[in-house]
């Protein structure tokens, strides 16, 4: 006898092929919830979605079991995936941390190959550190041997023409608008090519 799968469990496909078992919600409150945290009324998010309102009233009050395209359209105006639509809301505590640094007022922190502005400075326990780095060196001799450390880094140029050396990549350049995105613990070095020093946003992991 074929084992017919519960109607009480929503299966979702994820991205590796696998599926999930979830608990059963209630669509049409799923779809309220998510229309209202975004401020939008039935007509609001029935232009968005490309349905009529009395459509998406009915998907919201389970007066309507929608098609798949239905609900395609529903994700596409609600800007999440279908599968979304069916996933409840994490029950991860939100703790609402907020740090600004206005210009010029991060944490100064000079060496003689970099200076550091650190943003965000009185966040504790942060997970990543941005900084703004003007770079002075112009010589990967200026730095004596390779930095390290944990975790990985993202820089992006603000200002100026660098040059971004890694110990196991050829020399790359970078100008204003470039980015790269590299394992920390391999060693790396930055100096400017322009006549100016050269300004970067770096933001390095802490996990």
């Amino acid at each position: 006898m074929r084992n017919i799968e519960p109607p009480s469990l929503i299966r979702i496909a994820r991205e590796s092929g696998t599926e999930a078992s979830v608990e059963p919600l209630n669509l049409g409150t799923r779809v309220r919830e998510l229309r209202k945290a975004k401020g939008w009324t039935l007509e609001q998010a029935a232009s968005k979605a490309g349905l009529a309102r009395s459509t998406l009233s009915k998907i919201e009050n389970g007066q309507m079991s929608p098609t798949y395209e239905a609900l395609k359209k529903l994700a596409e105006g609600l800007a999440i995936s279908v599968p979304q639509l069916f996933t409840p809301p994490s029950k991860a505590q939100v703790n609402g941390r907020l740090a600004v640094t206005k210009s010029g007022e991060g944490q100064d922190h000079a060496t003689a190959t970099y200076e550091h502005e650190l943003l965000a400075g009185p966040l504790r326990a942060k997970q990543m550190l941005p900084y703004r780095a003007t770079i002075r060196a112009r010589d990967i001799a200026e730095f004596g041997g390779w930095v390290r450390h944990d975790g990985e880094e993202f820089l992006f140029v603000l200002t100026g023409v660098v040059r971004l050396y890694t110990e196991f990549y050829e020399p790359v350049d970078l100008r204003r608008g470039d980015s790269a995105y590299y394992d920390a613990s391999m060693g790396h070095n930055v100096i400017s090519l322009s006549e100016e020093d050269a300004t970067l946003l770096w933001v390095t992991s802490l996990v």
